[in-house]
């Protein structure tokens, strides 16, 4: 008696695998593209989400603003409006103002960058500080008791 050996390749299986083989490279290109596109349309739908809620949120804000007490608020609060007959205060953090002397009557030399005036008012002392203050170099060129011209060159 003959005992047979199994063949392990037979002729079956090699065109199984190439038929099996052949279907994963036509396939495969196809269905890598179909799950890249499956996760993009996911992140779009999710921007479209968050966009979505943003608008709303957009939309609710902008009702807000029909609201007459709403927008009496936001200009106390934003721009530190007061209503006709009532008094502002504004309270200051003594630990966040550093303390300083009182400044002396007469013009400043220098600006005080920690002021608490309105800008406007910072500007305007500016100006009058600049008004005030002579020009670098002008007590040289100008004589004591003079009118305001300068002196003829010596030798002359």
């Amino acid at each position: 008696m003959q005992l047979r050996v199994p063949r392990l390749f037979t002729v079956r299986a090699m065109v199984f695998s190439c038929v099996v083989l052949l279907a994963f490279v036509l396939v495969y290109p196809t269905l890598h593209s179909y799950l890249e596109q499956k996760v993009e349309v996911d992140q779009l739908r999710a921007q479209v989400a968050a966009a979505q809620e943003r608008n709303d949120d957009l939309r609710a804000d902008l009702r807000r603003w029909d609201d007459p007490a709403y927008v009496t608020a936001q200009a106390r609060e934003r721009l530190s409006f007061v209503l006709p007959g009532e008094k502002a205060f504004r309270v200051v953090d003594p630990e966040t103002v550093p303390d300083t002397a009182p400044v002396a009557d007469g013009p400043a030399t220098v600006l005080d960058s920690g002021s608490t005036l309105p800008w406007y008012a910072t500007v305007w002392e500016s100006i009058e500080v600049a008004g005030t203050t002579p020009a670098p170099g002008a007590e040289d060129a100008v004589a004591p008791g003079d009118n305001g011209t300068p002196a003829p060159p010596a030798g002359g």
